[in-house]
């Protein structure tokens, strides 16, 4: 097994499509790596790096399989997503015994989804579906190896799922086509779905090459109430005239000093006073509060400096959540984060040790959570003890199922009501909503109960 590959790549699409010509597929977040299975293991990545050292699970591959050539992608798994950040700290230790540590403590799993050779015969110029096949009577899977998974046809539906099970995205890939080694080709997409923010410019690097003129990337702040606070810098989205543009609009605004701390960048910054404002779109947030993959859309001059918060990317609400269950073990969903188009609300029935009924309202990415015992005020003017709970995933809105004995929460939720709503007011200590649901409907107010504890709340039903 001579012979040496090159990844197929994809071309980016910004919409899911339904096609009876394509197959789709998650598109996952990890390191991509074509393995070359013989009496010998090697695993190589883009750039050609050997990664069995990094990753010594995959050894598995010799006993899963004989004579092949495999492409995939190494990720690590927690709570049912890929978690690159991990991923990336394991493949920079260099200790064994570091090494050993993280592969105990936060195994790998090899994705694969395309066979490129087998027996020494090239496989590249069939069919993908073909070779789909194939793959799938040639490999086994393991404890740290697995098939990729694929539908045909419905990309649409697809996408919605993979997006609702906390995945990037998907990839298309045309089914009749054969791998084009080191391509970057139509053949395969990769549909992402992509977040936004605005940011305020702090500052910007010294640019180099084309951009000597210019600059090459800008240091982006975020204000947590009045302190600004670094999340990353963005240097990809800018065409030649919005270069010079920024560069105009930078002269007047150099400050003599730092702006804004925790800038990790090696080259040399110019300050700026922040004045500007721009929107990014980026992929995720990373753990240390950094904003993944991002990339500038264009400037916003409706909006105000003060505005740009950190709460536009926070997503820190489901630690608790998380740290009550065993996910193996209870049906309810993980902590897949996600945001809604609208806000929704729901009601959930819930017979726990006591009978009560809890209402969860769609704010920052999560489903704030009060437990009201005594069930949801209808009439007008009646009022409800409610204790507020930890934060839930978006997903749980739909839950409904038995918890088991030993869970926290142990026992059977059905879902009451659900529906939209609208705020009116929200604020640390009152909240002003109005109800669309199947059940109830019009205004309600939470307000925090402050003679007793720091988690209790009224729930009052108001007048419209």
């Amino acid at each position: 097994m001579n012979r040496r590959y090159k990844p197929m790549l994809a071309q980016p699409r910004e919409a899911p499509f339904t096609s009876k010509g394509w197959i789709f597929e998650v598109k996952w977040d990890g390191i991509r790596a074509i393995s070359y299975v013989n009496a010998e293991l090697s695993i190589r990545s883009r750039n050609d790096k050997e990664l069995t050292y990094d990753f010594p699970e995959l050894e598995e591959l010799k006993n899963l399989a004989k004579n092949a050539v495999f492409d995939g992608e190494i990720v690590v798994m927690k709570e049912g997503r890929a978690d690159f950040q991990t991923l990336q700290e394991r493949s920079k230790l260099t200790s064994q015994r570091d090494i050993e540590y993280m592969t105990q403590k936060s195994p790998v799993t090899y994705v694969v989804f395309d066979i490129l050779e087998k027996d020494g015969k090239p496989l590249i110029n069939l069919p993908l579906i073909e070779r789909k096949n194939i793959l799938k009577e040639t490999l086994k899977e393991g404890k740290h190896v697995a098939l990729s998974m694929f539908v045909e046809d419905e990309g649409e539906i697809y996408y919605q799922a993979a997006l609702e099970k906390g995945v990037e995205g998907i990839m298309a890939k045309k089914k009749d086509r054969p791998y084009i080694p080191g391509v970057r080709s139509e053949d395969w997409l990769k549909i992402k779905k992509l977040l936004s923010c605005d940011c305020v410019i702090f500052g910007y690097t010294k640019g180099e090459g084309t951009r000597q003129e210019t600059f090459g990337a800008l240091a982006l702040g975020l204000y947590d109430k009045d302190r600004p606070v670094y999340v990353g810098k963005v240097g990809t989205g800018f065409s030649e005239s919005i270069l010079k543009h920024l560069m105009e609009l930078f002269g007047g605004l150099v400050a003599d000093e730092r702006t804004l701390e925790g800038v990790e960048v090696h080259a040399k910054v110019t300050w700026l006073k922040p004045e500007l404002v721009c929107e990014v779109v980026y992929q995720t947030v990373t753990r240390d509060g950094r904003l993944r993959m991002p990339r500038f859309r264009f400037l916003r001059p409706d909006k105000t400096p003060s505005e740009c918060t950190l709460d536009q990317i926070e997503q820190k609400g489901l630690r608790e959540y998380v740290s009550k269950r065993d996910f193996a073990v209870t049906p309810e969903p993980g902590a897949n984060e996600k945001t809604t188009e609208e806000h929704i609300f729901v009601v959930q029935e819930h017979h726990a040790r006591r009978l009560h009924y809890d209402l969860r309202l769609e704010k920052q990415g999560v489903l704030k959570s009060w437990a009201v015992p005594k069930g949801i005020p209808e009439k007008t003017g009646d009022k409800r003890l409610a204790v507020q709970t930890e934060d839930h995933p978006i997903t749980y809105a739909s839950f409904e199922g038995t918890i088991p004995e030993g869970q926290y929460g142990a026992g059977a939720v059905e879902i009451w009501d659900k529906g939209s709503f609208k705020a009116k007011v929200w604020k640390e200590d009152f909240i002003e909503f109005m109800l669309k649901g199947e059940r109830l409907r019009g205004r309600y107010v939470l307000t925090k109960f402050k003679k007793a504890g720091d988690k209790d709340w009224l729930l009052l039903k108001a007048r419209d």
